[in-house]
């Protein structure tokens, strides 16, 4: 195989695998990606780690057609260091390939094409859909989806689609993140599926800089994704995802509204004290002002005050910080408002106002 790629497109598709090959696998075809011809100007990129396969296609001058297997992270360690100038491969049907830059010559191990893992065939993408909807979903709930490999089911997303809504739920048993638009397109048949957190971060890559619609379909283990030309399939969790709809409170008759920006950065300052292992702030919510304060008997303490929107009874609770930061990290709205009970039930965060997105954030209370 001989083929001339423009060195700027080569290092940008290539990093789009960086996230799922690896290097030190056991299973060493899952550190190579597959390069294959499937046209005169057109290359065809593909990466797997068994559970997410990436896909894309690239513009290349052929010279001769065929296909090889190599390196990916060697090879993108490479080519972020070449010069700004064309990338000649030539492979004569070895293990090893051969890449040449202005001055620069690279030989690079690969293996046979014959010993790399078969991969699921792409389904159809028979949704479609915008691709910021997906990206504000991700952006707005994956913060919250546990990182302890025993939780199994809660590893991942629930991505449900029907009739003309799509609505994404993640948590990690201390935090909720619910999302929900309606009138994203018409579904001929109803999608409720659990989307692992890598998967998750993949999508993220591939939507970064992308406008327009992307499409989307989903069978009994898999869930495909295309995005331009890039193609993107993952297996997807089994289990039972637990009741979101239970977790969401319904009595919460208190409420407080701030200004998004100063709670925000009031959150940042006061957190520099909070301890390291809790993470735990103290609210004080009194009329028309909350008082926020951490402290470490090492280190000392920080207090601040901001004003709000509150007329009830003063209360105090307490919650992890990292909790209040990652839900005020995202929210583009000017105002948000806090809704609770008492100081011992879940409380509610969300935007003042909506607009085609709905959003709820639920966050347990610590004990103080």
């Amino acid at each position: 195989m001989e083929f001339i790629i423009n060195k700027n497109t080569l290092q940008k598709e290539l990093g789009y695998f960086q996230g799922i090959v690896d290097r030190k696998s056991t299973i060493p075809a899952l550190s190579n990606i597959l390069i294959e011809s499937v046209g005169e100007n057109t290359l065809r990129i593909t990466g797997t780690d068994l559970d997410i396969t990436i896909r894309c296609e690239a513009e290349a001058e052929i010279k001769q057609p065929g296909t090889l297997c190599i390196q990916a992270r060697k090879l993108f360690d490479v080519a972020r260091l070449l010069p700004d100038a064309p990338v000649h491969f030539r492979n004569e049907g070895s293990d090893w390939t051969t890449l040449k830059c202005e001055r620069s010559t690279f030989k690079i191990a690969g293996i046979s094409k014959d010993n790399f893992p078969e991969i699921p065939t792409f389904h159809s993408t028979p949704v479609k859909f915008a691709s910021d909807t997906l990206k504000t979903f991700i952006d707005h709930t994956i913060f919250a989806i546990t990182l302890e490999e025993s939780r199994y089911t809660l590893s991942g997303a629930k991505f449900m689609l029907g009739d003309t809504t799509a609505r994404m739920v993640t948590t990690d048993g201390h935090r909720l993140a619910f999302i929900e638009r309606t009138n994203v397109g018409q579904f001929d048949s109803a999608v409720d599926v659990l989307i692992p957190r890598k998967t998750l971060a993949e999508l993220i890559k591939l939507l970064s800089g992308f406008e327009g619609d992307i499409g989307f379909g989903a069978d009994e283990n898999h869930v495909y994704f295309e995005i331009g030309q890039h193609l993107l399939t993952s297996r997807t969790l089994a289990g039972q995802f637990p009741n979101y709809d239970m977790v969401l409170p319904k009595n919460n008759d208190k409420s407080a509204q701030f200004d998004t920006n100063s709670l925000n950065q009031a959150m940042r300052r006061v957190a520099l004290m909070a301890d390291d292992r809790s993470r735990a702030v103290k609210l004080h919510l009194a009329q028309n002002n909350l008082q926020i304060s951490a402290q470490t008997a090492e280190e000392g303490e920080a207090n601040e005050s901001i004003s709000t929107e509150y007329t009830g009874d003063e209360i105090e609770v307490g919650f992890n910080v990292q909790y209040l930061q990652d839900f005020l990290n995202v929210i583009d709205k000017d105002d948000t408002v806090l809704e609770f009970k008492d100081a011992n039930s879940q409380a509610l965060l969300r935007p003042a106002t909506s607009n085609e997105y709905t959003y709820k954030y639920v966050v347990m209370p610590m004990r103080l």
